[in-house]
């Protein structure tokens, strides 16, 4: 009974730990977290608008429509929510404080919790732009209708999965080569605006492309997401068993190269370059 009760104890005080460093996570950007979620709408937003004056630019008639039959808005944020999610995740998890950090000597804090926090409170953030961005969308503009609705929160938690064993990958390996793998990380973030699939749409795509595509888990998920969004698009390139398998695979790399790491680690590798 007293082995159960200490159990529930500890678990009870890691949640607590893991909430207060998700707070401190989510007020990194600014002090009030109200002004960080203000920030990360209106990066959400700009991303949005980017899409839609390119879509009219290139469209014949100067309105862009969807390459699917349905709200184009609803297209072009099913890609960016997922974007968004998986990029900052990645980023959030990368960013984390690793073992020679100073919160590391605060007991009971160990990088897992520093991990897991950055994680949630990306997580928090980018599903209250989701729903703001959606309600606003919905109340002041267009009624819009998905086709299954949890379907695409899964999609959009798969996002953020896939997220976590990215930056959980890139965590592990910075401590050995900061600069390198910050340059890695920002490269990666940057063929994602393309590689991610949010700017056309898979099944449109001629068969050797989908090799240059298929490699990433965000491809799949936001492919996934619109075949659940929309009534009459059903993907044929993707599947989300593929995002999820790598998604598993990429955490658990990350954990076993994370302790390996966390074993060589030394207040010296917070100057080396």
């Amino acid at each position: 009974m007293n082995a159960r009760i200490s159990t529930t104890w500890a678990t009870v005080n890691l949640m607590e730990l893991i909430y207060v460093a998700a707070v401190r996570q989510v007020r990194s950007t600014h002090g009030n977290a109200f002004i960080s979620l203000l920030i990360n709408v209106f990066q959400s937003v700009l991303f949005v608008m980017a899409f839609y004056a390119m879509f009219a630019f290139f469209s014949p008639t100067g309105q862009p429509s969807a390459p699917i039959r349905g709200d184009f808005m609803i297209y072009v944020m099913t890609g960016v929510f997922m974007y968004m999610v998986h990029i900052k995740t990645s980023s959030a998890v990368f960013g984390s404080e690793g073992p020679t950090s100073p919160m590391m000597q605060h007991a009971p804090m160990n990088t897992f919790i520093a991990i897991f926090s950055a994680a949630l409170g990306a997580l928090y953030i980018q599903t209250l732009t989701m729903i703001v961005m959606l309600g606003l969308y919905f109340l002041a503009f267009e009624r819009f209708t998905l086709q299954d609705p949890a379907a695409c929160l899964g999609m959009f938690m798969l996002a953020w999965l896939s997220g976590v064993g990215v930056g959980m990958v890139f965590l592990a390996a910075k401590p050995w080569a900061p600069n390198l793998v910050g340059i890695v990380s920002s490269i990666y973030q940057r063929i994602n605006m393309f590689a991610s699939g949010k700017m056309f749409v898979a099944n449109t795509l001629p068969g050797f492309m989908i090799s240059m595509f298929a490699w990433n888990p965000l491809f799949h998920v936001i492919d996934q997401t619109r075949g659940y969004a929309f009534l009459n698009y059903v993907p044929q390139n993707s599947n989300w068993l593929y995002p999820l398998a790598i998604s598993l695979a990429l955490i658990m790399g990350g954990l076993i190269a994370e302790a390996h790491t966390r074993k060589h680690a030394s207040a010296s590798w917070n100057s080396r370059g």
